[in-house]
């Protein structure tokens, strides 16, 4: 019989580690912050460019509509899309803000109605939407689920050899 390299199941290990690292490091900027409150977006255009780019993902978490000042970035629901433009004026007698995108040369021709704000944008991470949105898909789950499995499989493997080497050398 064939001896194994004593280094294979510490190869199988660090693979499968680095596999379900990769799953977790994906999921964590989803799920943990909808603990603390915050509402994810992912940014599908360019209204808000250079300051948050196509392809980002944006938290925004519900605050005092009232203490939201000029320049802050909100997100309110605009028909059938969630929207982030900057704020210009917050008209608290009317309740109602006067936005803008970067992008625009002129601010929104419609004022936010304060029913229609989701909340104040508080983060946003370059390029992390376009990630999202492809293993928020049923096949990126899938391919999630995969790469979980494998990882779990690869660590069992690596204990297997392990053992087996163990047996052999007594």
């Amino acid at each position: 019989m064939k001896k194994r390299p004593r280094w294979l199941p510490d190869v199988c290990k660090g693979l499968g580690i680095a596999m379900l690292a990769i799953v977790i490091g994906l999921c964590l900027p989803i799920t943990l912050p909808r603990i603390f409150g915050f509402q994810i977006y992912d940014v599908i255009s360019g209204s808000m460019e250079p300051e948050i780019p196509v392809g980002s993902v944006l938290y925004v978490k519900p605050c005092e509509l009232t203490e939201i000042k000029e320049n802050e970035i909100i997100a309110y629901q605009d028909v059938d899309a969630v929207v982030a433009h900057r704020v210009v004026h917050n008209r608290t007698g009317l309740g109602e803000f006067v936005t803008k995108g970067d992008a625009n040369e002129v601010e929104d021709r419609a004022p936010v109605p304060y029913k229609a704000v989701v909340g104040r944008v508080e983060l946003h991470l370059p390029w992390f939407g376009m990630a999202m949105s492809l293993y928020a898909t049923t096949v990126g789950k899938i391919y999630l689920l995969l790469t979980a499995g494998c990882g779990l499989m690869l660590c069992m493997l690596s204990n297997r050899m392990v053992i087996h080497r163990k047996q052999v050398a007594k």
